[in-house]
């Protein structure tokens, strides 16, 4: 039912939309006039409720409703800065803290200020450690290389490796499941002490991906060598073919090791010199993890299995995700300038 009065405003089943700025006008008009609510509501085209409850909001003298806090402002400030110090203290550390100084306030109130204040309990980013010496070698790479375009960056081969294993973590895929299904097969991940994992490299440029190497023992700089070519160079000619292009690769012993440099300029490849301890700026990285996030779903039984999952996985990648991963070396640069060396979100 809707019943409307002029073009003021209008009442839906009983309850008022919000009073317009005209409403409230002929409403405090009608009022000093000293016409009564019924009568205010037919002209103002509202619900005697709201006219009631606009009259007395306006009322003067009213205090404010609800419980006085407990705390100051200068408080809230303690709480603050007592977070900041120190931002992997639980709740229970940081009321104790609290309190110790002066201020009575429970343990749901101290949560519920950080909360106000902005604060959120998450997880932490993981990001390597880096010295005062390692950032400041970051720094003067980045604004080395900050006027590389898009264009220089496709001309470099992004190489690295990473480990993968049967099982992701615990942070792996939720379950549905109904009552008394907790302990359904179906509905069980497993989990061993000792997880099969493989060690894989890969190697990508903005125009896709080369193919795998699953390496079966510690890597060395002469196990290095046999990767580099057996599979650095064929990956070389399906994505280069002619072109000529720079390699990347990070200070790993085996990377860095005079037998692998030997290597290299035997065969005429340049390498780009890179700063330690810096996979943010390595855009084969977040490959790794859209690769490992769309694994995440899969159940391989053992390394064999482990190993079809991840080149079925690794040969759906396009290029099109690649060549946007190298589209964003540029503002990897940018954001490691301003970081001052830093790690970075990326």
């Amino acid at each position: 039912m809707v019943s409307q009065s002029s073009s003021v405003g209008y009442t839906i089943m009983g309850k008022t939309a919000d009073l317009t700025v005209v409403q409230k006008t002929t409403i405090d008009t009608l009022h000093k006039e000293g016409k009564t609510q019924k009568v205010i509501a037919e002209e103002a085209g509202c619900s005697q409720s709201s006219v009631s409850k606009h009259i007395n909001r306006e009322a003067k003298g009213r205090k404010r409703c609800g419980r006085k806090k407990c705390t100051s402002k200068r408080d809230n400030r303690t709480l603050e800065r007592i977070v900041k110090q120190n931002r992997f203290k639980n709740v229970g550390e940081i009321h104790k803290e609290w309190t110790a100084a002066g201020v009575s306030a429970s343990r749901s109130t101290t949560h519920r200020l950080m909360k106000d204040m902005g604060f959120s309990c998450r997880i932490p980013c993981v990001k390597p450690l880096l010295n005062n010496r390692q950032r400041q070698k970051r720094l003067t790479w980045a604004k080395d290389k900050k006027d590389w375009t898009a264009a220089e960056w496709s001309k470099v081969m992004f190489s690295d490796e990473s480990k993968f294993c049967i099982t992701f973590g615990n942070q792996g895929p939720r379950v549905w499941r109904k009552r008394g299904e907790a302990q359904n097969p179906r509905c069980l991940r497993s989990s061993v002490k000792f997880p099969q994992s493989v060690m894989v490299w890969g190697a990508m440029s903005s125009a896709g991906v080369g193919p795998l190497c699953f390496l079966r023992s510690k890597v060395n700089a002469a196990v290095y060598q046999e990767v580099l070519e057996h599979f650095m160079l064929p990956a070389a000619d399906q994505l280069y073919g002619d072109a000529d292009f720079i390699f990347q690769q990070d200070l790993a012993p085996a990377h860095s090791a005079k037998p692998t440099s030997t290597w290299f300029k035997d065969h005429g490849i340049p390498v780009l010199k890179w700063p330690a301890n810096s996979p943010d700026l390595n855009p084969i990285e977040n490959l790794w993890g859209i690769v490992k996030r769309k694994m995440r779903y899969a159940r391989p039984n053992n390394a064999e299995e482990l190993k079809a999952t991840i080149r079925a996985t690794w040969a759906l990648v396009t290029p099109e995700q690649c060549h946007r991963l190298i589209d964003s070396m540029p503002r990897r640069i940018a954001a490691v300038i301003q970081a001052k060396g830093a790690p970075t979100k990326y």
